[in-house]
């Protein structure tokens, strides 16, 4: 399998949108209700939401192909552009996702890599994401990847409040 990475640019607005709905969808339609999620697949990726972020200097989106196929995307933040004050020697993991039939290809690693090699670039000395406390994969990955809980907030999904797990990765 080859496999490479793009950064996005605003040309790949309604693409970042279709992947963006696409795999959001797939990983949390069968527990939460039709009306949140509805809700926030609304806000969270309509094009003039998306298109603010690409163009925020402190956020980039990046692309996965495998074999020629987009596979998933990575959402990275710096500064203020980060969901939580985390200080400016962090990078925020925001978005990481694979869509269905590229799971268990090794993607997911291949994003956490490419962030923390941002990261590295940007001379940040942390790491950090916000997971569904009950998306127990995602914390199992983040867990083997060195990652380590440092807190929670809170997440809303259309009106109902859920809690995210803060986790970190110290960088050498």
């Amino acid at each position: 399998m080859t496999v490479h990475i793009k950064k996005c640019t605003l040309k790949d607005l309604d693409l970042l949108q279709e992947i963006s709905v696409e795999t959001f969808t797939d990983t949390f339609k069968d527990q939460n209700s039709p009306e949140n999620m509805n809700a926030y697949l609304k806000k969270a990726f309509n094009l003039q939401q998306l298109e603010k972020e690409l163009s925020n200097l402190s956020t980039e989106f990046y692309f996965i192909y495998a074999n020629e196929e987009i596979a998933g995307y990575l959402k990275v933040n710096t500064h203020d552009a980060q969901t939580e004050i985390m200080g400016n020697d962090s990078l925020e993991i925001e978005r990481i996702y694979i869509r269905k039939n590229h799971h268990k290809q090794g993607l997911g690693k291949y994003l956490v890599n490419i962030a923390i090699e941002r990261a590295v670039e940007l001379k940040k000395q942390k790491i950090w994401l916000g997971v569904w406390e009950e998306n127990e994969s995602a914390i199992t990955f983040y867990k083997k990847m060195d990652f380590v809980q440092t807190g929670a907030h809170s997440f809303y999904m259309g009106d109902e409040e859920q809690i995210d797990i803060i986790m970190t990765k110290t960088l050498l």
